[in-house]
Order: C-alpha cells, then sequence, then structure tokens
C-alpha cells in the first residue's frame, strides 16, 4: 500500500473524494464495455485506457481489485436513448449477415486493439446475450415501477425521486436527447423490454411476460455490474455520454431492485461513478454515426505505434476534453521513442549496482496519481528519474517498474524497433529501405553526393522521409 490516500472525482457528488473501498481486500470495479455492432473508435478506445488507469493505479497501490467489463450485443438502440432499432440486429441486416458472424467479428477487433494498447486490468469480460434469464427475473422484481405499452416494457422514472441527479439534466439539458415513443408516460421513461414489432422476427429475441423480444440496453449494465460484483460496489466508470441517460436509467433500476429509492436515495450500486470526458478533433467529438471515424487501425495503418495513442490520453487529464491532431499524435510519438531510447541506454549501461535513492521519484508518482489520476502530472516525474544521473541505471530501472505499473506503457520491454511501424501505404519493404539507407551511408562516407542525394529522392519518392542530422537518432520515417 503506498502512502498516499487515493482521491477520485465521483459524478454523483461533484466532489473529489478520499477512495475507501466497501472491501480493502476486495474492490470491484464495473466499466460499460462496447457495443459491438462496428469497430471501436479511438474515442471509445479513450475510455477503456481511463478504465485501464484506474484498475493498474488501484492495484499498485495494494488494492485487490476485480474490474468488469461487459460486451453489448442486444438491446443497444440507434439513438443513445431510447429510440430507433437495434444497432446490432441493423448492422447485421446491413452486411447481410447473422447477429452472431456480426457480434464475434467485432468482439474480436475490440479484444485486439485492447492487447495493442496494452490494456491488460480486466478481470472478467460479461456477455450480454449470456445473461437474458437474469434480465429477465431482475425486470419481474422491479416490475411495480414499470408499465406496459404496445413496444414493451417501460419504467416510469417518476418512482425515483431523485431521477437523473447523476446527469445534471436540469442544466445540460441530457434529456433533450430522448427521442418520444408512443405510450410512454414521461420523457424520460425506459424500456426495460421491447417487444418484437408484430409479422416481425428479429434474429435476437426471447419469450418474456410481456412478450417476444429483446431487453432494453440499459437493464444489462444493471445486471451483470449486481450478479458479478454484488451491491453496493465499489466504482462504476463509461464515457462522460453515459452520464446523461445510460447512467442515471441504470441508477433508477438499481434503487427500484433494491426498494431504496425513498429510504436511501445515495444508494446506486456503485459507491463512485466516474467518466472520462470526450476525445474530440476538428470537426467535434469522435462519433461512429456519420460513418467517417478514426480507428485504432487507422493510426497503425499511418506508421504510429498503439502505444503513441496511449501516451498521448496519458498526457491529458482523463476528465479534460482531448483534441486528437495528427501532429500531437506526431509529439506524443517523439515523446515515446525519446523514453525507449532512455531506457535501451539505461539497460545497455545496468550492471546491477544500486547507489541512489529512487524513493522521492516513487513518492511524487504516488502524488500525482493518487490525485484522482493525474497522469499528465506524473509523466514529467518520469521524464526527470530516467535522466537522473545521481541514480545508477540499476535504481532508475528499477525505479521504471513502478511508473510502467501506472502508466501501462510496456517502457522496460519497448525497442526502437517495436516503435518502427511500417504504414499500409509504404511501397517499400522494410528490408528495402534498410538496404538503400545502407548504399546511402557508404556513398555518404566515399563523399559520392550525387549518389547519395538520388538514393535520399528515390526514398522520398516512394514517401520515406530520411532523417538525416535526427537528434533522436531515429534511421527513417515513413511519412503520411
Amino acid at each position: 500500500m503506498t502512502d498516499t490516500p487515493l482521491k477520485l472525482y465521483n459524478s454523483l457528488s461533484r466532489q473529489v473524494e478520499t477512495f475507501e473501498p466497501i472491501r480493502p481486500d476486495d474492490v470491484r470495479v464495473y466499466t460499460c464495455g462496447p457495443t459491438v455492432y462496428n469497430y471501436q473508435h479511438i474515442g471509445n478506445m479513450r475510455a477503456f485506457l481511463f478504465a485501464d488507469t484506474l484498475g493498474r493505479v488501484l492495484r499498485w497501490k495494494g488494492f485487490p481489485t476485480k474490474h468488469i467489463i461487459n460486451i453489448t450485443d442486444v438491446g443497444h438502440l440507434t439513438s443513445d436513448a431510447d429510440a430507433g432499432d437495434d444497432k446490432m440486429e441493423k448492422a447485421a441486416a446491413a452486411q447481410a449477415k447473422s447477429i452472431w458472424e456480426i457480434a464475434a467479428h467485432y468482439t474480436d477487433a475490440f479484444k485486439q486493439d485492447v492487447a495493442r494498447l496494452n490494456i491488460t486490468t480486466t478481470t472478467e469480460w460479461t456477455v450480454a446475450t449470456d445473461h437474458i434469464p437474469q434480465m429477465i427475473d431482475f425486470a419481474k422484481k422491479i416490475e411495480a415501477d414499470c408499465y406496459e405499452i404496445e413496444g414493451g416494457l417501460y419504467f416510469d422514472t417518476s418512482k425515483v425521486p431523485h431521477y437523473g441527479a447523476l446527469a445534471r439534466a436540469a442544466t445540460d439539458e441530457g434529456e433533450s436527447r430522448i427521442d418520444p415513443v408512443s405510450g410512454k408516460r414521461h420523457a424520460a421513461d425506459f424500456a426495460i423490454w421491447r417487444k418484437s414489432p408484430p409479422g416481425e422476427q428479429r434474429q435476437m429475441e426471447w419469450d418474456s411476460p410481456w412478450g417476444r423480444g429483446a431487453p432494453g440496453w440499459h437493464l444489462e449494465c444493471s445486471v451483470m455490474s449486481l450478479q458479478h460484483l454484488g451491491h453496493p460496489f465499489d466504482i462504476h466508470t463509461g464515457g462522460i455520454d453515459h452520464r446523461e441517460i445510460h447512467h442515471p436509467n441504470e441508477i433508477a433500476q438499481n434503487q427500484a431492485f433494491c426498494g431504496c429509492a425513498d429510504s436511501d436515495p445515495t444508494f446506486t450500486g456503485a459507491r463512485i461513478w466516474m467518466h472520462n470526458n470526450f476525445l474530440v478533433d476538428r470537426r467535434g467529438k469522435m462519433s461512429k454515426s456519420s460513418g467517417d471515424f478514426l480507428r485504432l487501425q487507422t493510426l497503425i495503418d499511418a506508421g504510429f505505434h498503439p502505444l503513441a495513442y496511449r501516451l498521448m490520453c496519458l498526457q491529458a487529464h482523463y476528465r479534460s476534453e482531448l483534441e486528437f491532431t495528427w501532429d500531437n499524435l506526431a509529439a506524443a510519438s517523439v515523446r515515446l521513442k525519446r523514453l525507449v531510447m532512455a531506457v535501451e541506454g539505461l539497460r545497455s549501461r545496468d550492471d546491477g549496482t544500486a547507489k541512489g535513492d529512487a524513493a522521492p521519484y516513487r513518492a511524487r508518482l504516488d502524488e500525482a496519481v493518487s490525485d484522482d489520476l493525474n497522469t499528465a502530472r506524473a509523466l514529467p516525474v518520469l521524464d526527470e528519474m530516467l535522466a537522473d544521473k545521481k541514480l545508477s541505471p540499476t535504481d532508475r530501472l528499477a525505479a521504471l517498474g513502478d511508473f510502467d505499473k501506472a502508466f501501462g506503457l510496456g517502457l522496460a520491454l519497448l525497442t526502437r524497433a517495436d516503435l518502427r511501424v511500417r504504414p499500409a501505404s509504404a511501397a517499400l519493404t522494410e528490408t528495402d529501405i534498410e538496404t538503400q539507407l545502407a548504399a546511402r551511408k557508404e556513398a555518404r562516407v566515399a563523399k559520392d553526393f550525387a549518389v547519395s542525394d538520388a538514393i535520399r529522392d528515390a526514398l522520398t519518392a516512394a514517401g520515406v522521409e530520411v532523417m538525416d542530422g535526427d537528434p533522436l537518432e531515429w534511421d527513417w520515417k515513413i511519412s503520411i
């Protein structure tokens, strides 16, 4: 257990609070996972990087942690509120595939991105369609707080006196995104169970007391979080867009389930609710709705290592908006290369001798990440520690282990070769490039500058930027 108390911003109280686990030997965290109807864009992945950082810091500070992330493969509607077609059904129809094929493909793609970003703190993945009987049982228990209309079973939000407290709907107009549904009593009421329309058969539908159909999107997270983590559990995370509708609806269901909406309105399922802010580009927040979005694979195809994106996210506080530009990503990539080169230099000089005390650097790391996961403040501490010649290479490499545990950059294992990512558009192979660079070096040594310039020009025409005089001593990079 590290010395500095961990403080986290609770979206429900709007305050930074000292984290006190319900059970110190068993911290429980739930993260809203992806709806697997499409690839995840890099804005989605920021939410999972934030959740991974939280899990890493909890474990580094000595809290054994169980961390659940769900996979939504049914029930999420076209609108993030509560209207439209099921996103999974719509994607299956558009691609002429079974909904199960859609779910499997995009789940695998998501988990590949998770691995590329070194997101490792997940204890268990829970899948919505594995929990349909439990969802029906949960809906039966809260049925007194619901009503039936033609479309299915709907939750009556007027039964929850403090509904929307998390969302700040009165000031942020969170409820304005909820589309009207015929028969609903109140604009904020939401589907618990959606009946299949007459004459229509979904690929995913089940029998229930309210007709054959599928669960509402919000139901799954209440069911899976409470089933796998108990109630109450410690921390619930998600993107800031979930703060407005999805999470308030989860809380309403949880309060109806425990029958404590009046007697204990502080019970919400989780003690702390945490949300990361948007990743934005010059066109606005990252979104899949337009069909034009950046995937992690897009960054890799442009020649960037995935961990450059992780570092870019760590350079901003998770509660602040983060602007994505290619220049910002390139700057993060250069910083990552500098870190890797510094660590490689230490490894080459490591003789096993410890002569200094890196404890002050560990303490400053602890203070920064304990201050609501302030990785932006902690990263310069890493730079200082790696450059401190009063510490031996052995001292610095040992301290690096603590920074790696918190940041998840894997600097102790990364090499320069790992970071040399060949873009998909590159006309030359890496071997071709190295061969031509070697020939160019020989020409320069022989002062045959005509040949040297010709090789450089040929490489430039192929998209390879030769970096003469590069202070990082990176031999080349491929232009994007």
